[in-house]
Formats: C-alpha cells, structure tokens, sequence
C-alpha cells in the first residue's frame, strides 16, 4: 500500500465519525430542549432552610430507588451536588445546579426555585445579599498578571 491509500482510509474514518458525532448530538440536543421544557413547567419557588450542602457520589447520597433508577448509568459514579434542606417540615435531599451549588449559604433561608427534585437557581437569602462566588482565572491569565508585574519591578530598578 502507498502511504495516499492510508491517508485517505483515515480520511475516510474521521468524515464517518464526524457524520456519526453530528446526528448523535442533534438528537442529544432536542432530548435536552424537551428536559429544559419540562422543568420549567414543573418549577415553583420554595423557601427552604439550608442545612448541609456536599459533592458526592448518587449511590451515598441517600435517595429513594426510584430516582436511581431514572439517573443514567454513567451518572451514577460521578460526583453531583447535593443540598440537604427543611421544607416546612420534611427534611429533604436536593440536587443542586453547578452554578447555584456554590452560592447557596449553608444554615440560612433561602427561597430558591425548585423542579422536582432539582435547584435551578435561588432567589433571595433571608438576612443577606445572594453572594455569587469569585470566578476562577483562567490559565493564560496567571502569567500575563505576573509579566507584568515583574516588567514594572524591572522598569523601576532601570531608573
């Protein structure tokens, strides 16, 4: 075999699994948009107390069977975010949003809104402001801060 005989045998395997890549995430895409619609349809907002908030695995959070068998099986290992709260007077297990995770106070009230079992955001803390957590810096970010610290350092010893 000549090496163009290769390439275009790989060529030919990338184009297949681009196409292949493409129409499995049109339809991730539409199962996504009708999960969204559905939230919103089912979302109301609560107040609730805050009592602990952690990262753990599905298997350890203590969640009824139903909820485990709806979770997809490549979920079950990985780490979600999970919210232990008082609604009135049930003590329940939520799950959390990324984003909203990091800004849920633990031991405050907060009035969040809720689908199912699932936090989407929060829209007040009682006795406080909603505080949104720090964005991290990027990677780039860390070393351009430093150049140009150490040009200034380098400028000021010139003079």
């Amino acid at each position: 075999m000549e090496w163009w005989h290769i390439l275009i045998i790989v060529l030919l395997i990338v184009l297949i699994a681009l196409v292949v890549l493409y129409f499995v995430g049109t339809k991730m895409a539409k199962k996504q948009e009708a999960q969204k619609a559905q939230m919103e349809a089912m979302k109301q907002v609560v107040s609730m107390l805050v009592i602990d908030k952690k990262k753990m695995r599905l298997k350890d959070a203590g969640l009824p069977d139903i909820v485990m068998n709806e979770v997809p099986k490549y979920m079950r290992r990985a780490k979600m975010c999970f919210v232990k709260a008082k609604i009135g007077p049930r003590i329940m297990t939520l799950i959390a949003d990324t984003n909203v995770f990091e800004a849920i106070p633990t031991k405050k009230e907060v009035k969040v809104v809720i689908s199912g079992i699932y936090i989407t955001e929060i829209k007040s803390v009682r006795g406080g402001s909603i505080i949104t957590p720090p964005k991290k810096k990027k990677f780039f970010d860390r070393f351009k801060k430093k150049n140009n610290d150490t040009t200034n350092t380098k400028k000021e010893k010139k003079k």
